[in-house]
């Protein structure tokens, strides 16, 4: 089931970002927090008493969508507002609680009662007739206690009651996180999705809605065009040689003329979503442009989020090329998007259609990869023959024991091993003991999770 999506919105310099770190730094416990997978993070897997929920600093959005030339903005630049209203617009769109920052040390700005009035106009109501997305007014830098008084002149936004709160020292946070969590949406009955859902995401303008159109437009049989969980996405269900499929539009084309000028920027939120509700990741790229900084992002988002990968290189046609081309951009994207060998990646051209047929028969083949089972006894078999050929590392004196591994789910594929010691696995020997998992059982395309426990049972 999607989790509810909380997104930080606010101008610049209000302390989005810090706001941000102190939530799932401290008063929040990041739910599957692996290191190494996303660098620059704006998105957090959170959990506050007991409700589970993701959260987003559109701050940094706002920077991945940003010319790295373009000259910072200000408070006074005339380009500001437009900014910040589409910010506010595609916050509106895909959260279902927005927690509106302000700073209490400039007071209220024009560009703060800009983002009050998008924040007004645009939400809608939902099918209980509560107005959504709930927003909570949060007004950052409050540490001093004797500037809490000046919270109150922050009624003039229209927003509700002000929050006095600092993200630098955690004033108020707890508040603020109580208030988020009692404005959640409760989660409802949904019927049972058996299909496996396939989401194309990628950075503006790589191909996706080509690629899409391709995929719905030869040879398939599309069953219905049914409204997904993103509010301005279509899903679309059809039937694949006998697979039940539902594409995951992060696109939008289906309702392009609602898509305003500039807000293709924020589709990082949509995008993030999409990937959760996916079984697979199609990432796409553009092969004329090459690897760009979002891409990484995006694909930072998927393997924290353990999907599995097919990558598609698109605009292949474009590409002047000799034998060694293709085999060195897949080195290079690996490289540069910390994929492993595992990950299958398609060269194609949605214009031409070359390849294109390729596409749904290796994202079938990763989604079956993704529910493989290896029994217990199998599984003991390998990771002995893995400590036999690699002893386990030593440190301080004392050298990892392996006892017992089982798969203990699917979706991805997750084995605990019982150990001596959890502090003596290096994250060398837990590449090491995957590889070795993937030499017997391929996981095509599809993340593993190991995870060690301590344990005093005897040695396999």
């Amino acid at each position: 089931m999607t989790k509810p999506l909380v997104a930080l919105v606010g101008r610049p310099n209000v302390g989005k970002s810090t706001l941000f770190n102190r939530l799932i730094g401290e008063r929040l416990a990041v739910v599957d927090d692996i290191p190494g997978t996303t660098r620059d993070r704006q998105f957090a897997e959170a959990e506050w008493n007991g409700v589970r929920f993701d959260i987003v600093d559109t701050g940094g959005i706002e920077v991945l969508g940003r010319d790295p030339s373009a000259k910072p903005l200000s408070v006074d630049s005339a380009d500001f507002i437009p900014q910040i209203r589409e910010q506010a617009e595609i916050a509106i769109t895909e959260a279902d609680v927005v927690v509106f920052v302000n700073d209490i040390l400039t007071g209220v700005t024009a560009a703060d009662l800009e983002v009050a009035a998008t924040l007004r106009v645009r939400r809608h109501k939902d099918a209980n007739g509560i107005l959504r997305p709930t927003v909570i007014l949060a007004v950052n830098k409050a540490d001093n206690v004797k500037r809490l008084d000046e919270v109150y002149s922050f009624y003039e936004l229209g927003m509700g009651e002000p929050l006095g709160i600092s993200g630098l020292n955690g004033l108020g946070t707890g508040d603020l996180l109580d208030l988020i969590v009692a404005a959640l949406p409760k989660p409802e009955a949904v019927e049972e999705d058996e299909t496996v859902k396939i989401a194309i995401v990628g950075r503006p303008n790589v191909g996706k809605s080509s690629l899409l159109n391709k995929l719905l437009g030869e040879e398939r049989a599309i069953v219905s065009p049914i409204p997904g969980t993103t509010r301005d996405a279509i899903d679309t269900r059809l039937d694949y040689e006998g697979a039940a499929v539902t594409l995951i539009d992060t696109a939008g084309i289906r309702r392009r003329g609602h898509i305003e000028v500039g807000v293709e920027k924020y589709s990082v939120l949509r995008t993030y979503k999409a990937i959760d509700r996916a079984d697979v990741a199609l990432v796409l790229l553009d092969a004329v442009e090459g690897i760009a900084a979002q891409d990484a992002h995006i694909a930072g988002m998927v393997l924290e989020k353990n999907r599995s990968v097919v990558v598609v290189v698109n605009k292949w046609d474009a590409v002047e090329k000799d034998s060694y081309t293709m085999n060195l951009f897949s080195e290079t994207v690996r490289d540069q998007l910390h994929f492993m060998d595992y990950v299958p990646t398609l060269f194609i051209s949605a214009k031409t259609g070359q390849r294109v047929d390729q596409v749904l028969p290796t994202a079938l083949r990763v989604q079956e990869e993704r529910l493989v089972r290896i029994p217990t006894s199998e599984l003991n078999r390998i990771v002995r023959e893995a400590v036999s050929k690699h002893a386990a590392p030593s440190k301080t004196g004392r050298r990892l024991k392996i006892y017992y591994a089982s798969q203990v789910n699917t979706e991805p594929p997750t084995f605990l091993f019982h150990v001596n010691d959890p502090k003596l696995v290096h994250f060398t020997y837990r590449r090491f003991l995957e590889n070795q998992i993937r030499e017997h059982y391929g996981f095509l395309g599809t993340p593993l999770r190991l995870s060690f426990r301590a344990s005093g049972e005897s040695e396999i």
